[in-house]
């Protein structure tokens, strides 16, 4: 069974991540030359690229979303609303911690310490997934608590230095990475799954959404307290390469590190889910074997899927970018950015969990396929913009207040189920892929035009991580003017759960 569904993940890493690859070559033996090194570099971690998402989809299918999924339904079916906040923000707290791209945020910032940084962030998540777990129980909208978030997120902006706003708003992005969307949005399955009521299915989104907003604040209040100078970033160093050996050599080098940091990721996870099993869940031996079984896949996928992107990826973003934006026409930086981010969405490895939830929950009213294909279109508007901006100079600010103040007007006009995965699907298109391809790319392009990198280059998270909630959420209304906004809604009556137990309901 493992081996007939690893070969359909796997087709889905092949077309995913191919595209990108094909892109990067052909600009590479044409107007953008690259050294071999890099090139070599970049074409090996494509491959790990591949392998590493096969494991991980299916590991996230087996591991991730049934525990979270167990967890939320366990805790709701308690009726103590005590234990719910406590695991709540216990939950948001760890994943957050355990997030591989919330390193790369910290080193970016490096006149805040490390830890100071990445616990304040984590706070900001557990918060804000507790605020996000009373939206559920309390049946407050979405739109209410998000119209709230983001004013105060804005109001603390005139407050913040500016060499911080980008950096802040990119946490947002950063922080619901493969790790967090699975489980959080698992988590928030099991939490709305013994409701009956026809907004069951709507409230199952939003998780995410609202803990993209806890990172942003929390950072801009640390640029509050600390308030330092400036905020200093990590160069790329781009790879040399005399042969095969070498190349062998740099991955392997690179492994130690990424073993290591995803066991620090992934124990947490699941020393919480094994109290809580041996506490309250007491699920069957063959469900515990299938979570273990996918808790390795998830390990496997995610060690060589990050060896592959920051080691073979993130030095080929930099200096392609560097090397078109060198260019007469530099201006070509723009289209050919779009052009990558349109693909490069594809290849996060949480999409596809989006995809399948959304497809899951709305009984395929909403195709995950038409899904993928709007945030294609958001991603590649939001990196056309993101690269106006590293050669124009603009404040992040002039993009960022009329894109939220859009969105937040959006959600008035749309059905409430494609406003959440609209703020959830911003969390999980700016991923891993964004962080070490596309964020190096416009670093490379804003040193080439010579550009403050802290101000002008970053900002590109938090753009691919806005855009999507527009496009969305123009599906959303087009879908509304179809005369199609009913057939998604959970009909309303008893409680069709209540006559189950959680294992029950979570196969259901």
């Amino acid at each position: 069974m493992y081996r007939t569904r690893l070969r359909e993940k796997l087709d889905e890493a092949i077309s995913a991540v191919l595209p990108v690859v094909a892109i990067v070559l052909a600009l590479s033996l044409t107007i953008a030359p690259v050294t071999s090194s890099v090139l070599l570099a970049f074409l090996f971690g494509g491959a790990m690229l591949i392998v590493g998402n096969m494991f991980f989809t299916l590991g996230a299918e087996l591991s991730m979303e049934p525990m979270g999924q167990h967890m939320g339904a366990r805790i709701t079916r308690s009726r103590r609303l005590s234990l719910i906040l406590v695991v709540g923000f216990l939950l948001g707290f760890l994943i957050t911690v355990s997030e591989p791209d919330l390193q790369v945020l910290a080193n970016q910032v490096q006149s805040i310490p490390n830890n100071v940084l990445i616990f304040s962030v984590a706070g900001g998540v557990g918060v804000f997934l507790v605020l996000a777990l009373l939206r559920i129980l309390l049946g407050v909208r979405l739109r209410t608590m998000l119209i709230a978030s983001y004013g105060l997120l804005f109001l603390l902006t005139l407050f913040t230095p500016s060499d911080f706003l980008a950096v802040a708003f990119d946490s947002g992005g950063v922080t619901t990475g493969p790790m967090t969307v699975p489980f959080i949005m698992a988590f928030g399955i099991g939490i709305s799954a013994i409701r009956s009521d026809r907004h069951a299915a709507d409230d199952s989104f939003g998780l995410i959404s609202l803990c993209s907003v806890g990172p942003i604040i929390a950072v801009l209040l640390l640029s509050l307290i600390y308030r330092p100078d400036s905020a200093d970033y990590a160069e790329t160093v781009v790879p040399t390469i005399a042969h095969s050996i070498e190349l062998r050599t740099l991955f392997l080098d690179a492994f130690p590190t990424y073993l290591e940091e995803i066991a620090r990721a992934l124990l947490p996870i699941a020393g919480f889910f094994g109290i809580f099993q041996i506490v309250s869940l007491r699920l069957g031996k063959n469900t515990l074997i299938r979570i273990g079984i996918g808790i390795l896949y998830t390990y496997i996928g995610l060690v060589v899927f990050l060896t592959g992107v920051n080691v073979g990826f993130m030095p080929a973003g930099t200096y392609l970018g560097q090397t078109l934006a060198e260019l007469p026409f530099r201006w070509v930086v723009i289209p050919i950015g779009m052009l990558i981010g349109f693909y490069i969405v594809k290849a996060e490895p949480a999409v596809y969990v989006l995809m399948r939830q959304v497809e899951e929950l709305t009984n395929g009213a909403v195709s995950g396929q038409l899904l993928q294909r709007t945030l294609s279109v958001g991603v590649a508007v939001s990196i056309g913009l993101a690269l106006f901006r590293v050669l124009t100079g603009l404040p992040i600010l002039y993009f960022v207040l009329p894109g939220y103040a859009l969105a937040l007007g959006l959600t008035f006009l749309v059905p409430d189920i494609f406003t959440a995965i609209a703020f959830d699907s911003g969390g999980v298109a700016s991923g891993p892929m964004t962080a070490t391809f596309l964020l190096p790319f416009a670093t490379g392009a804003c040193l080439a035009v010579g550009g403050n990198v802290v101000t002008d280059a970053f900002g590109v998270v938090a753009m691919v991580a806005m855009t999507p909630l527009i496009a969305i959420q123009l599906l959303g209304l087009a879908y509304r003017l179809q005369g199609h906004g009913k057939e998604i809604e959970t009909p309303a009556g008893e409680d069709p759960f209540a006559a189950l137990d959680d294992y029950a309901i979570i196969e259901l």
